[in-house]
């Protein structure tokens, strides 16, 4: 039996980089959610922000996360969905149409996507970071490096002036 008064470490606040993963991490399962269970725009926000977003689930800790953002990637993956489905549908090997492959790759696609063309203040390079991130803690390998090189070649078609620039270094 352990000691409830015993000393626990620290927790760290998680950084605004960290919140913001954590959201963009939450959009795509919310989406998937969303296509596999069937379940609304408002019952999906209430349920990720009141039971996930930064809880402890069956030993599993979720960071805090950005709700602004989001709220606003998966707002704008429904309103947009047409047109972000079209550009992926463009992007995707012959004959592999969006609707064809798994709803968590089409959600990271989606979700990656949304950012690309039409969060201008998400860095290229962050995004694509963030997605294949999130795709590999999902899929495999293969399924990893064509979500990745779908975001690469949307990203090459709708910021390419952002991409020509050196990237930054902290």
């Amino acid at each position: 039996m352990s000691d409830m008064n015993a000393p626990r470490p620290k927790a760290t606040p998680a950084s605004r980089g960290e919140k913001r993963s954590a959201a963009r991490l939450a959009a795509v399962q919310a989406l998937y959610q969303m296509e596999i269970a069937a379940k609304g725009v408002n019952e999906v926000f209430a349920e990720f922000e009141s039971f996930w977003m930064g809880r402890e689930i069956e030993g599993e800790q979720y960071k805090p996360a950005e709700s602004k953002l989001f709220r606003a990637i998966v707002e704008g993956v429904l309103a947009n969905q047409v047109e972000i489905d079209r550009k992926v549908d463009q992007l995707l090997a012959d004959g592999w149409p969006l609707k064809r492959i798994e709803a968590i790759m089409r959600a990271v696609l989606r979700v990656g996507a949304f950012e690309l063309m039409f969060m201008a203040d998400t860095p290229v390079r962050v995004a694509i970071s963030e997605y294949v991130d999130i795709a590999s803690a999902f899929l495999e390998r293969d399924e990893v490096g064509m979500i990745n090189a779908v975001l690469d070649r949307l990203a090459k078609e709708v910021r390419a002036e952002e991409l020509a620039r050196p990237a930054r270094t902290n």
